[in-house]
Order: C-alpha cells, then sequence, then structure tokens
C-alpha cells in the first residue's frame, strides 16, 4: 500500500488527510463555539504528519478557511498542500444551492485566496456542477484563473464519468471528490475511471458521521487488530486503492489522532475482503 500520493514533482503528500467541515457551528454555519480550539484541531493534525488539508469558502461560510488560516501561520516551516472548493452558496444551516456563474467562481476564488492567507491554491475544486452554466464555461474559467497563476490544479465535487471526460477536455483534472465509504459505493465507477487516470479520488463522508463507528463486523475487527471501528473504515479506503486520499474531518484533537493512526493499519487480505462485502 502506498501512503503517499503524488500531484505534482513539488507535491507529494500522505494519503490520509483532514477536512476542515466539523469546525463551523451547527449546519456548518456560523463560528465554531471556540475559534482558538478549531485551529489546534488542524495543528494538531499537522504535528501529526498531515499535510493535505481539504476546506470550501462555503464552510461556515468562510470560517474553517480562517481557522485553517490560523494553523497555517502558526506551523510556517510546514509544507502543507491546501485543497478549497467554490460553487456553492449559503442560505443558512445545512442549506447548500450551487451557484457557478463564471464571474461568481472568480469571485470566490479571490475571497479564498484572501480568507486562507495564500497567494495560490494548490487544489482548487468546483464543488458542484450548476447546470445553468455548461461545463466549459464553469471549468473554462477555473482554467483562466490557474493561467493566471492562482491555481495550481483544478478537481471536481460529486461528478459522473461523463462530466469528468467532459472537464478534462476543457482543462487537465488531477482529482475527484465524491461521496464514498465502507457502506456507500455508488460511484465505484467514478473511482475506478480515478484509477485509470491516475487522479486522486478524495472521498468526501469517509466515516458516515459515524454511522461506521458500530456493526459486529467492524467491531471484531477492531478488536482484532486493537483500533477502533473508525479506524478500519479509513483502513479499508487505504487498502482499496492508492489513488483514494481519505479526509476525515473531526471537531476533536483526540479524534484527529486516532484517525491519523489509521494509516498504520495494515488489513489482512481476507478481513479486507470480508468488509468489502458490507456495501
Amino acid at each position: 500500500m502506498q501512503k503517499k500520493f503524488t500531484f505534482d514533482p513539488d507535491l507529494t503528500v500522505a494519503r490520509l488527510g483532514y477536512g476542515t467541515m466539523q469546525l463551523p457551528g451547527k449546519g456548518v454555519w456560523g463560528p465554531a463555539a471556540d475559534a482558538k480550539k478549531a485551529a489546534a484541531v488542524i495543528t494538531t493534525a499537522i504535528d501529526n504528519g498531515v499535510d493535505f488539508i481539504d476546506t470550501a469558502d462555503s464552510y461556515g461560510p468562510f470560517f474553517a478557511n480562517l481557522y485553517l488560516k490560523d494553523a497555517l501561520q502558526q506551523r510556517p516551516n510546514n509544507k502543507v498542500m491546501v485543497a478549497t472548493k467554490v460553487g456553492f452558496t449559503r442560505q443558512g444551516p445545512d442549506q447548500w444551492t450551487a451557484v457557478c456563474n463564471p464571474a461568481y467562481l472568480r469571485q470566490q476564488v479571490e475571497l479564498n485566496l484572501f480568507s486562507l492567507g495564500l497567494d495560490h491554491i494548490d487544489l482548487l475544486q468546483l464543488h458542484r456542477i450548476d447546470p445553468n452554466f455548461s461545463i466549459e464555461e464553469q471549468v473554462g474559467e477555473l482554467a483562466k484563473l490557474q493561467q493566471e497563476g492562482k491555481i495550481k490544479h483544478i478537481g471536481l465535487s460529486q461528478v459522473s464519468v461523463e462530466q469528468i471526460k467532459a472537464a478534462q477536455q476543457v482543462a487537465p483534472i488531477v482529482s475527484v471528490q465524491n461521496r464514498y465509504n465502507l457502506i456507500d459505493r455508488a460511484d465505484e465507477d467514478v473511482l475506478n475511471y480515478a484509477e485509470q487516470q491516475h487522479m486522486a479520488f478524495i472521498p468526501w463522508f469517509p466515516l458516515a458521521t459515524g454511522k461506521l463507528t458500530k456493526g459486529d463486523t467492524l467491531s471484531s475487527l477492531a478488536e482484532k487488530y486493537d483500533a477502533t471501528p473508525a479506524q478500519i473504515a479509513l483502513a479499508w479506503l487505504l487498502k482499496r486503492s492508492d489513488v483514494i486520499l481519505p479526509i476525515p474531518g473531526t471537531s476533536s484533537e483526540e479524534h484527529v489522532k486516532q484517525n491519523i493512526a489509521a494509516q498504520e493499519i495494515e488489513l489482512e487480505d481476507a478481513d479486507f475482503d470480508q468488509l468489502s462485502k458490507l456495501a
């Protein structure tokens, strides 16, 4: 099992990353109860070897980015690849509306740069494809920003294989972020295509927000490996494919450490097969 993934000669990261979605308030809306603690969760991840962090301007909105900015400024000597996303607007807690007007996408890229304190974005992902605009218009605007040096790489989120292929006609696509976990593998075809293309597959909802911490099979295997059920679920993802980069999110420093430790678990083939039958 490869523990690293290479995006380009200057960007090789540990495959187990961290996602900031759980840091803002309830419904991914508003600030965290404790901003310093939110930043501390990220610095804990960095201190324990995480060098790939996924965020989005819609998380808060912007609060997650600000906590990440704080953490990065506290760890200026650590090389961290930052991935962010644009294309979702927010109208309140748990409300998400895709808007990918090219002018809006450009504005959001600029605001991501401000809120993250960066001079460029390593990986800019289109959070959703907006049916009101063509893929050429949406990805094309990101390609222009890439040519201007504001974006290094372009990725997509929650897309089909056909949509990825259409986007690849407009610009190089290095990653896809779709929902995928041990019990939800509806997008297996997207993962298989990502493998063929050596494209990073970033599964969001990798632990189904706690649903994967229960179950007889998970519990028994967790006991066997002296691990938690969540760690076993992450270990399964890491073994499933070398292009998978899980980004489990949490607002707990202790859970961050537990998640990171999952990359040290080497599942036996028979146990991997047993887990694979859970879907």
